[in-house]
C-alpha cells in the first residue's frame, strides 16, 4: 500500500538505557547535533578525580617527595646493615680465630705468618665491602625505577578511565545520531519519489526503537 505525502523529515532524538538508566541522549539544535553521556554519582566522582589529578601527576612525574626520598633512603640504610652485618659475621670470626691461632702457638701477634693471614683476610673483607657499595648503587636504581614505573602506570590507567568514559559518550552519541539520520534519509527518499511506503517505515522505526 503506497500513498503520496509531502512530510518533511525531522531529526529524532535518541537515548540509551542500561538497566532502566539513561546512559546516553542526543538532542538536535538548529543544525548541529549534541550528545551527552548521563554518570551516575559514582562515575562523576571517578571522572572528576581523573580529570583533577592526571595534569598534576604527569606535572611532578619525575620529582620525588621529600617523604618519597626518605622512604627510599630508609630503605638504602636497612640494605646496608644488613651487608655490613653479613660480612662482620663472616670475617670477624676469621680475625678472632686467627689471633687465638697465632697467640697459642706463638705467644704473641708480632709475626710475618699473622700479618700475611691478616692482610689477606683484611683485602678480602674491603672487595666484599666494595661489592656492597656497588649494590646499594645498584638498589639505589632500583627502587628509584620501581617508584618511577608505578607511577606511569597509575597514570597510564587514570588515562585509560578518562577515555573510556569520553569513548562511552562519543560511541553511543555517533550511534544514535547515524541510526536517525538513517531513519530520516529513507523517509526522505521515499518522499522525493513521492511515494510514501507504510512498511517500510514501520520498519525502519522499529528499528531505532530497539537500538534507543
Amino acid at each position: 500500500m503506497s500513498k503520496t505525502t509531502s512530510y518533511k523529515p525531522s531529526y529524532s532524538n535518541g537515548s540509551v538505557s542500561i538497566n532502566g538508566q539513561n546512559k546516553a541522549s542526543t538532542v538536535k539544535c538548529g543544525d548541529t547535533v549534541y550528545g551527552n553521556y548521563n554518570m551516575n554519582d559514582y562515575e562523576k566522582e571517578l571522572y572528576d578525580y581523573v580529570q583533577k589529578s592526571l595534569p598534576q601527576l604527569v606535572q611532578n612525574v619525575n620529582t620525588f617527595s621529600p617523604e618519597v626520598t626518605k622512604s627510599i633512603n630508609n630503605q638504602l640504610s636497612a640494605y646496608q646493615r644488613q651487608g655490613q652485618n653479613y660480612i662482620n659475621q663472616i670475617y670477624t670470626p676469621m680475625i678472632n680465630n686467627l689471633k687465638n691461632d697465632i697467640a697459642s702457638r706463638f705467644g704473641n701477634l708480632d709475626n710475618s705468618m699473622f700479618m700475611n693471614n691478616l692482610n689477606n683476610i683484611e683485602i678480602n673483607r674491603s672487595n666484599a665491602v666494595a661489592d656492597l657499595a656497588d649494590s646499594l648503587l645498584s638498589r639505589q636504581n632500583e627502587l628509584v625505577n620501581n617508584e618511577l614505573a608505578n607511577r606511569y602506570n597509575y597514570i597510564n590507567l587514570l588515562n585509560t578511565l578518562q577515555n573510556q568514559y569520553n569513548n562511552y559518550a562519543l560511541n553511543s552519541s555517533i550511534g544514535l545520531g547515524n541510526t536517525s539520520l538513517a531513519y530520516n534519509n529513507s523517509v526522505a527518499n521515499n518522499s522525493s519519489s513521492n511515494t510514501f511506503n507504510l512498511e517500510q517505515i514501520a520498519s525502519l522505526a522499529s528499528l531505532v526503537k530497539y537500538f534507543i
